[in-house]
């Protein structure tokens, strides 16, 4: 069996920690270089209920998506609930790795997975990496349909094959407007209009819209917009990343044991649409 850093590294080849903005907070948070791993969970959120599943499963490593410290901290006493999580995975000899914006624009990486959920044939990255001299990286993905649809069709398509949550799918836009050419970014995308708009789409697909920048954006063109919760967009990448993990396992001998974590850990619980879009025929939440 592999040592945590024999791991660790491996992950590193796959998102590169000098990849991510300068702001982020990526790479190993707790764990023992030298401890021995043999099993992996995967999820998004390092919270309280997904330490817990990796004490249950009996892990020795957890990876997510989304860093338990991004702003940085003073304390990690039991008494708030990060520290709370830190000091369950040290009790329970788990380690915690983060990879966050080194894996949204790897390849593949967040947004390929979220494609692939979608069943979308990827062209290109939607913000390419300029240090990238094939062009394969880079934030989001410009994609194709195999077949046109309707921004209606879409929406259903969206909501059926990305994870469950109470918000669903929210668009904007003519329902019956025919989509040909989507650009998708998992996570938070509505910094990415200009993009989005000079990448000739009919759709943009991504999470986290705001009032102002989605009115604005619509303003600028016919651009339909499909808005899904956060979570929902990155839980794709588990999937992904524990077959690379896998793939890796395999090639090293190392028979690690990966799982991907489903507790749905999107912060909202409930959605009750007014009862003047739930009458309206053209209304798009899904």
């Amino acid at each position: 069996m592999p040592a945590l850093n024999d791991v660790i590294a491996a992950l590193d080849a796959l998102w590169p920690p000098e990849r991510a903005e300068q702001w982020d907070a990526v790479g190993t948070v707790c764990g023992d270089p030298g401890a021995e791993v043999t099993r992996v969970l995967f999820a998004v959120d390092p919270v309280r209920e997904v330490a817990d599943e990796a004490v249950e499963l009996g892990a020795d490593l957890l990876i997510t998506h989304h860093p338990l410290y991004l702003r940085g901290t003073t304390t990690v006493a039991a008494s708030t609930f990060k520290g709370r999580v830190v000091h369950t995975l040290i009790k329970n000899d788990i380690a915690l790795h983060v990879a966050h914006t080194n894996a949204d624009t790897a390849d593949p990486g967040v947004s390929d997975a979220l494609a692939g959920a979608l069943d979308l044939r990827i062209v290109g990255p939607l913000v390419p990496d300029a240090t990238d001299p094939e062009g394969r990286r880079g934030l989001g993905r410009v994609c194709e349909l195999d077949h046109p649809e309707t921004l209606r069709e879409f929406a259903e398509r969206a909501a059926a094959r990305l994870p469950a949550t109470a918000q669903g799918i929210r668009a904007a836009g003519d329902p019956d407007r025919t989509i040909r050419r989507v650009a998708v970014s998992g996570g938070s995308g509505d910094s990415l209009f200009d993009a989005v708009r000079a990448a000739g789409v009919d759709a943009f697909l991504t999470a986290d819209l705001r009032h102002h920048p989605s009115s604005e954006a619509r303003e600028h063109s016919d651009l339909a917009l499909l808005d899904a919760a956060h979570w929902a967009t990155e839980w794709p990448w588990t999937e992904q990343a524990a077959a690379q993990l896998d793939e890796i396992s395999d090639r090293h001998g190392w028979d690690l044991r990966t799982h991907v974590s489903r507790i749905v850990t999107d912060p909202w619980t409930a959605h009750a649409a007014a009862p003047a879009v739930r009458a309206s025929a053209p209304s798009l939440s899904v």
